[in-house]
């Protein structure tokens, strides 16, 4: 490999071309400190407009890097992605740390509607958080906010009534 393109496809990857119409990103490069998911979701999702390859995938990936993330790309060694599911993998493998913290339905025990609070401002929070959730099972969410309602005609007819989903109250 050429000292002075450090990459490390493997010559199947490296010998596709690519469009002379490929400009690359300019915006949104990932540094290695955002979460990861959302950056490889990005990614995958603006390159599915252009091309299905899997190559290409690879070989436009690091023009959706900058800072240290372009770093930890041109230490890889050479030879060592084969498929754009490699490189992912070494991605996600190395970046694990930069994503954050998902919340669980725990989340939602800390949340109480205060006294003088309307009734409208404590779904609007609750439901910020509860939307955060992945996963939150409808009955699990009901249940939290059974709990932490105050007392009144909406608690009331929450626990008269079941609901497919918090929209429907």
């Amino acid at each position: 490999m050429n000292s002075m393109c450090r990459h490390p496809f493997a010559d199947s990857i490296i010998g596709v071309p690519l469009s002379d119409k490929w400009k690359g990103f300019n915006k949104d490069r990932y540094d290695g400190t955002p979460d990861q998911d959302e950056h490889m979701d990005a990614y995958t999702m603006r390159m599915s407009m252009y091309t299905a390859d899997d190559a290409v995938m690879c070989r436009v990936f690091p023009t959706s890097l900058k800072g240290g993330a372009l770093t930890w790309f041109t230490k890889l060694p050479p030879d060592s992605v084969d498929s754009f599911a490699t490189l992912m993998s070494k991605f996600e493998t190395h970046f694990v740390t930069s994503c954050p913290h998902h919340l669980t339905s725990i989340a939602l025990v800390g949340i109480l509607q205060e006294k003088g609070e309307s009734l409208r401002t404590f779904v609007d929070r609750f439901d910020k958080v509860a939307m955060s959730i992945r996963n939150l099972s409808m009955d699990v969410a009901m249940h939290h906010m059974l709990t932490a309602l105050r007392p009144g005609p909406f608690a009331d007819s929450l626990c008269m009534q079941s609901a497919a989903s918090l929209d429907e109250k």
